[in-house]
């Protein structure tokens, strides 16, 4: 099983670095996530920057916030992103549930799960090289991988699962214990056995970590807190965090015994030793 990244946002200028460290690990992937107001990176661009630094280490959204982006955009953004990095890209995407989002994009947030369904109709119609429309052309380049970059649908929705099922190659499932994210998974595969699809879906899972003194620690904790504020679950979320080796080595080993192909460490602290010290907590010896 993989195991890869999340990158951390609170310092941007750092993360080439950590990509650059990770591509030095067995660590197969490095990901961000998206927001438009907060004070993240963009994704896309970001990502863009840490492929060209990098030759091995895989790239993703998760998850990007695909209704807030134009769609004939994020099609040619995301086929270029697919092809200057050797179809290293995975396309995460989700809805997020942010008004302040939706508000800034100028969509409307009770609308994003249709406009979801109608972007990846397009989406895959113009990544297979097909025309916009009757009136509009095609939008290239074409991407390295045919059909389009690997797609993974992260939510908790009955709707994620018939999309994953319909239009995508996977899920990306997050802030779950293994116990419930069984559950997930078993609703995804079904999903996809019922759509007829071959094979089976990829199946990738999230668990927020952090490695390092009080001091790194304590910075994750006030990330989390300040990504996720305001709402219900906060303190939920930053109890959550793993901060010892032995509960990251747990989490993994739980999450490949329900069939994860995956786990991506999300990391909040921007202290990049972090990178050899999970390294170190997932790869050496126990």
């Amino acid at each position: 099983m993989s195991v890869g990244l999340g990158l951390p946002i609170g310092d941007p200028a750092q993360l080439l670095s950590w990509a650059r460290r990770a591509e030095a690990t067995p660590f197969t992937t490095v990901a961000l996530l998206d927001r438009l107001v907060f004070t993240n990176p963009e994704p896309l661009i970001t990502l863009a920057t840490l492929a060209g630094a990098t030759s091995r280490i895989r790239l993703q959204t998760e998850v990007l916030l695909a209704p807030l982006h134009r769609t004939a955009l994020l099609a040619k953004q995301a086929a270029t992103l697919d092809l200057l990095s050797g179809s290293r890209f995975t396309l995460g995407i989700g809805l997020g549930g942010r008004d302040d989002d939706y508000q800034a994009a100028g969509v409307d947030l009770r609308s994003r799960g249709r406009r979801l369904d109608a972007q990846m109709a397009t989406l895959r119609r113009l990544w297979a090289g097909e025309p916009l429309s009757a009136d509009v052309g095609p939008v290239g380049p074409a991407p390295a991988r045919a059909g389009g970059p690997e797609v993974l649908f992260g939510g908790f929705v009955p709707a994620v699962t018939e999309r994953v099922a319909r239009w995508g190659d996977g899920f990306l499932g997050a802030a779950l214990p293994p116990q419930h994210m069984d559950g997930l998974f078993r609703n995804v595969e079904a999903a996809w056995s019922r759509a007829g699809r071959d094979g089976r879906p990829r199946l990738v899972a999230q668990v927020n970590a952090a490695l390092g003194p009080e001091e790194t620690l304590d910075r994750a904790r006030r990330e989390l807190h300040a990504y996720y504020s305001p709402g219900d679950h906060v303190e939920h979320v930053v109890k959550g965090l793993l901060t010892t080796p032995a509960a990251i080595r747990a989490a993994v080993a739980a999450f490949r015994a329900i069939g994860a192909d995956e786990v991506m460490l999300y990391c909040w602290a921007p202290d990049a030793d972090q990178v050899e010290r999970l390294a170190d907590a997932v790869f050496g010896p126990a």
